[in-house]
């Protein structure tokens, strides 16, 4: 349907038909000047017959609205508005709240310190905020295959979890080396040497493995999401994303969270493995433990809940991680060294958040008896 703006005769409602693209601006802006030179105490915008807006002229519409509204005309908008005004009204908020953040100075300590509470609870509102934005993004995905960005899921997966399978596997190793080796000396002078099969085993099935693991993954694939994310922030990128009206929590933070979601438990089994097999040569060469005799002791120490009260910790600790990432790469803003600082906030909150969960579900395992 071809453009069409006409304003009324009593000049109190513009009504917008067609879709409005570039080519539309110069006729979309003669009709907003007309009412700027003469703004009527009210104005309908009638938007019912409207169709897709481009960037261009949204923004057009969007600041003669403002400035109607700012001489004081009750503007009124009828249908549905482009979908581009969220974003613009993002914009201004952003743009009208940085001054204020500037201004006030001053040695004051109160002051300072209500700078620092406004900041505390800012940074509250926006994690709340992108907690919400990425489980409405998730809620409303799962209809459709391509809209989950599958491939986008896949190379992820493969970042984050196949190439991480080699680190992985060597901290878990010499970590259960590690502790087997303590344990060992620790349990000889009682002639206990046998249980150090089932220290290794019950500590590595249940908090080890998965633990070391959470903490490597923080640091290797946190890290590099907020870096990710920081960097196309600071290039407009983003920006650009959401100008074209695609959704960048669909883009690119659901991906990375699935991603981590799948390819955590995958990890925590090869971490699993490697810190078995690292308690298993300790063993054999410092207590002179048959191989056969520690896969019965073993067999013997695990129970049935003790390999899976390790594996169900795996995906709430890479939704942490990935959230905690995705959430600090978004909220870099004007400069690299904002980009550093808050690479490096993600990790050290990630690893506090899954030491955190950790011992949630240790309080949760005592009391169901996992």
């Amino acid at each position: 349907m071809e453009f069409q703006a006409s304003l009324s005769e009593a000049r109190d409602r513009l009504r917008i038909a067609g879709d409005c693209r570039m080519g539309d601006a110069p006729r979309l802006e003669s009709g907003l000047d007309e009412l700027r030179r003469a703004p009527p105490p009210a104005l309908v915008i009638d938007l019912t017959a409207a169709g897709a807006f481009d960037i261009g002229p949204s923004w057009l519409l969007h600041r003669a609205l403002a400035q109607l509204r700012a001489t004081g005309t009750d503007v009124r908008i009828e249908g549905t508005p482009p979908e581009h005004f969220a974003y613009l009204d993002r914009l201004m908020r952003e743009g009208a709240g940085q001054p204020a953040a500037e201004a006030g100075g001053g040695d004051n300590w109160l002051v300072h310190f209500g700078k620092r509470i406004e900041s505390r609870w800012f940074s509250w509102y926006e994690a709340l905020t992108f907690g919400g934005e990425t489980l409405v993004t998730a809620a409303t995905r799962w209809t459709s295959l391509r809209r989950l960005r599958i491939p986008s899921i896949v190379r992820h997966v493969y970042e984050t979890g196949v190439q991480a399978i080699p680190v992985v596997s060597l901290i878990a190793f010499l970590i259960s080396v590690i502790a087997a080796y303590i344990g060992a000396q620790q349990l000889r002078p009682f002639g206990a040497e046998i249980f150090t099969v089932d220290l290794v085993t019950i500590g590595v099935l249940r908090e080890l493995g998965v633990l070391l693991t959470a903490v490597m993954v923080a640091g290797r694939s946190g890290s590099a999401y907020a870096a990710e994310l920081g960097v196309m922030k600071l290039n407009d990128e983003i920006d650009a994303l959401e100008s074209m009206g695609m959704n960048p929590y669909e883009l690119l933070v659901l991906p990375r969270v699935l991603a981590l979601v799948i390819a955590m438990p995958l990890l925590t089994v090869v971490a699993d493995a490697m810190g078995l097999a690292g308690g298993a040569v300790l063993t054999r060469y410092l207590i002179d433990l048959p191989w056969p005799q520690f896969i019965t002791r073993l067999q013997s120490a695990v129970g049935e809940t003790t390999f899976w009260a390790g594996l169900v910790k795996a995906p709430v600790f890479g939704a942490l991680i990935a959230l905690t990432g995705t959430l600090r790469g978004l909220q870099v803003r004007e400069s690299s060294r904002e980009l550093g600082r808050l690479t490096t906030v993600a990790v050290v909150q990630s690893i506090f958040l899954v030491i955190f969960a950790d011992a949630l579900f240790a309080i949760l395992f005592l009391e169901i008896d996992f």
